[in-house]
């Protein structure tokens, strides 16, 4: 099956200035088709028909929330009886958190889990198996820099754990699928310029991030989006269980 009979979702990629649009951009332009899920049912719509009317592939904007199974449930029925099979699957949906560690409450630390982890496990466990029967599929998980350096960016313990938890999860899972011919790989972002980080950071706190990166600026949303567009290709069927650093070099290791 060519790559153009498949459909890439991409989850929280109704953000005009994000990571997720900038993907499903990229994976329309290699000829995908979209599935744009988000909590914000407008902007997956605005974002699905942009990505439509670009690149002239079939799209279709999602309203859904990762946290809740039956919306999960809800969403992917639709898409398997209107779009091709999913062949790639982007888990980008995620929230961050400032919150120093002895201030996080419970109710805090579970709902940075439940968009960043449980949400990637509600979609993933029922896009997996589908894509293990038809013996193709491409996952990456969205992590960040926050995982592997322990925060220090704008997020705190209870984010760098929920994002370090996803790179585990994509490194047991890509063990276990890799057999049925599905990789699972993650990329984790540095200093991204989006709508989140622009209003998360101060001109001073910036400038300090900014000394420490050797590439001497922000990344911008392409600069991931094409890496992860990289991974779904069919070519890269031997590129699995593996983390991906775009950070500029901020954190050489």
């Amino acid at each position: 099956m060519p790559i153009t009979d498949r459909t890439a979702i991409v989850t929280g990629a109704g953000s005009t200035r994000g990571i997720g649009r900038a993907t499903a951009h990229a994976l329309a332009a290699a000829g995908w088709h979209l599935a744009v899920l988000d909590l914000d049912e407008a902007g997956a719509k605005e974002s699905a028909d942009q990505v439509a009317h670009r690149h002239g592939v079939q799209a279709f904007g999602l309203g859904c929330d990762v946290t809740d199974e039956s919306s999960v449930k809800a969403a992917l029925a639709y898409l398997d009886s209107a779009a091709p099979p999913a062949g790639a699957l982007v888990n980008n949906a995620g929230i961050t958190s400032p919150v120093p560690f002895l201030q996080v409450t419970g109710a805090e630390w579970d709902r940075i889990f439940a968009v960043n982890v449980r949400g990637a496990y509600n979609i993933t466990r029922r896009v997996a198996a589908g894509m293990a029967g038809r013996g193709f599929g491409r996952i990456v998980f969205l992590s960040s820099v926050s995982a592997e350096r322990g925060g220090g960016v704008f997020g705190g313990v209870a984010y760098s754990a929920a994002k370090a938890a996803q790179l585990g999860f994509a490194r047991a899972l890509a063990r276990e699928l890799g057999p049925a011919g599905v990789t699972v790989n993650a990329v984790a972002p540095g200093l991204i310029d989006t709508d989140i980080t622009g209003g998360a950071l101060d001109e001073e706190h910036r400038a300090r991030l900014l000394e420490a990166i050797p590439a001497g600026r922000t990344g911008r949303v392409e600069d991931v989006a094409d890496l992860i567009a990289y991974l779904c290709r069919e070519e890269s069927g031997y590129i699995t269980g593996a983390t991906y650093d775009v950070n500029g070099g901020s954190h050489i290791h």
